[in-house]
């Protein structure tokens, strides 16, 4: 088995009361040669205090605990991959786990690539912790991709677990908006595919459950309230290798979150595309509908 340090690492927000299921899966993994980055996004519950009882005992790997001023998810990941001593980066939110033989399947095909370049990583599945497996279409075979034509070329569904080099993540950062709080990993996964592969396989190596109050739960309002980095995300979707369909319904998507947008300085979009703008207003006025809807229920 091929051995190098793989970086666990995991951005939190007051997520003390279940960050003790995701050291607990760690414990239990079968490859040893890790360690696990955490970085506390300003929480005010008991994480820090999870986290010192941990360093004054006895773990049986590297625990990394850094702690910063609010600033988003994105923010988090960009100091982690800063902080990763690990030759992989893997990011495991704080309500996840890993099954026991997660780093152990991924360091297995991580081998068979490592010596050529032009791969950025690796990618696997993610399950629900019942089983129940999330993306849909990969029939069972291995396939040398990259994020862009997993998604509109091999029609993969649903979430996967992207595990890339840490070179590579530092070579392509996440944009840090001034005064937005999130950035969607895809915009980044997407810029990766413009240089590298990824070797992915039908195998799980994650486990996730959506729960209430996640970024999951109320994405379109987050997306809202950043809609730089939303727009630039449909922006470049439009110039990428994909179907016009797939561009048509990025450019709405683009008009859409642009028209949250007070900046004068804006992600632009091709003008062929200018003319999707009023079915884009039409899902804004949608959005702000179930907006105001979600918090008249509050």
């Amino acid at each position: 088995m091929v051995k190098m340090l793989i970086t666990i690492f995991t951005p939190t927000y007051n997520r003390g009361h279940l960050i003790s299921k995701v050291y607990d899966s760690l414990c239990q993994q079968t490859y040893k040669d890790f360690e696990w980055v955490v970085v506390d996004d300003g929480s005010t519950d008991d994480t820090a205090e999870f986290f010192r009882q941990l360093e004054e005992g006895k773990v049986p790997f590297a625990i990394r605990y850094f702690r910063q001023v609010n600033g988003g998810k994105h923010r988090a990941v960009n100091r982690g991959i800063r902080e990763s001593k690990g030759e992989l980066f893997l990011i495991l939110d704080s309500d996840d786990t890993l099954p026991p033989d997660s780093l152990e399947t991924i360091t297995k095909y991580y081998a068979q690539v490592r010596d050529d370049n032009a791969f950025g990583g690796v990618c696997g599945f993610m399950a629900h912790h019942d089983g129940t497996v999330i993306g849909r279409g990969n029939n069972g075979v291995i396939l040398d991709t990259n994020s862009i034509e997993l998604r509109y070329r091999h029609n993969i569904q649903g979430d996967m677990c992207e595990v890339f080099r840490t070179s590579v993540l530092r070579e392509f950062p996440f944009p840090e908006i001034k005064d937005e709080r999130f950035c969607p990993e895809v915009l980044v996964w997407n810029r990766i595919a413009t240089k590298y592969f990824l070797r992915v396989f039908p195998e799980v190596i994650y486990l996730r459950d959506y729960l209430d109050g996640g970024l999951t739960d109320k994405i379109i309002k987050i997306r809202m309230q950043s809609p730089i980095a939303s727009m630039m995300t449909y922006a470049e979707l439009t110039t990428y290798d994909i179907s016009f369909l797939q561009k048509v319904k990025s450019a709405i998507n683009y008009w859409r979150f642009r028209l949250c947008s007070t900046a004068k300085d804006k992600p632009q979009l091709a003008w062929q595309y200018h003319w999707a703008m009023p079915f884009g207003a039409i899902m804004h006025i949608i959005d702000q509908y179930k907006v105001r809807k979600q918090k008249g229920k509050q």
